[in-house]
């Protein structure tokens, strides 16, 4: 008759216990599971951040890395990721035109000022005639890229609204030649090359320094904040809007500008 008190106790508090936990939480099996595809660098360091803070509030941050810009949209637009955190607005809208996709921005999170490196020259005033500089081939970036150069008076565009290419160079005085790559490549070919202007995610995986060691590098003021963006009709959703507080938290602003000292920038 004891045995059996002890082992009708020994299920009571299990079960109590089991209740409390169910109170006091989510358990891992029972939370809600969220996965964004994010560049490596700082954008899945951002939502490694913030994953604690999401775990307590009973969402699983799943953190898919891509070291591409073609991949995270495609994620999304498909639904095999919920959300995606690598892209501005620009690149956002004109993946949309051009693949028919249904991407928006839910938020900006931060800004990544794009800079000019070289392994060649200190100054820009070195620039030789007939230097060949490295630029990315994407739509969106190429044109941010270009107008960085004009503001550099290296060239001279038509005008500066809408897209830009090669074709939009009005006035060319050094002779410059335009070598056109993918965003990910330009840091591997510095060497080969008088300079480069190159994302500041690539740039800092290639332990560039966006401050130090850029020949001339956009203002704070850049309209091209890295979003994290949904597919249509998600915006609302409410593991999203959760991931959303905690990005445009006090917490994470002060954990951007800790960690990477003004090369990348708090946009919210």
């Amino acid at each position: 008759m004891k045995k059996l008190r002890v082992l009708f106790t020994a299920v009571i508090v299990a079960a109590l216990g089991t209740a409390c936990g169910a109170g006091g939480g989510k358990s891992d099996a029972d939370a809600k599971k969220l996965t964004v595809a994010a560049s490596q660098i700082p954008h899945s360091e951002i939502l490694e951040h913030v994953k604690p803070q999401l775990k307590k509030e009973g969402i699983d941050l799943k953190i898919e890395v891509r070291p591409d810009y073609v991949t995270p949209n495609t994620l999304v637009e498909e639904g095999k990721a919920d959300a995606n955190f690598f892209q501005h607005v620009p690149f956002m809208e004109a993946t949309n035109k051009e693949k028919k996709y249904h991407i928006v921005k839910v938020a900006n999170v931060h800004i990544e000022p794009m800079a000019a490196y070289s392994k060649k020259i200190k100054k820009v005033d070195e620039l030789k005639e007939g230097a060949t500089i490295a630029l990315p081939n994407d739509t969106s970036n190429l044109t941010r890229s270009l107008l960085l150069l004009e503001d550099q008076k290296l060239i001279k565009l038509d005008n500066r609204d809408g897209n830009k290419t090669e074709r939009n160079i009005k006035e060319n005085p050094k002779k410059i030649k335009f070598k056109l790559v993918e965003a990910a490549l330009l840091p591997r070919i510095l060497d080969q090359i008088d300079l480069a202007v190159i994302n500041t995610n690539y740039a800092i995986q290639a332990k560039l320094n966006p401050v130090k060691d850029n020949l001339f590098i956009e203002g704070k003021d850049s309209p091209y904040a890295n979003v994290l963006a949904t597919k249509q009709g998600k915006e609302k959703d409410e593991s999203i809007q959760k991931l959303v507080k905690a990005l445009n938290s006090p917490d994470t602003k002060k954990f951007i500008e800790d960690k990477y000292k003004g090369a990348v920038v708090p946009a919210f």
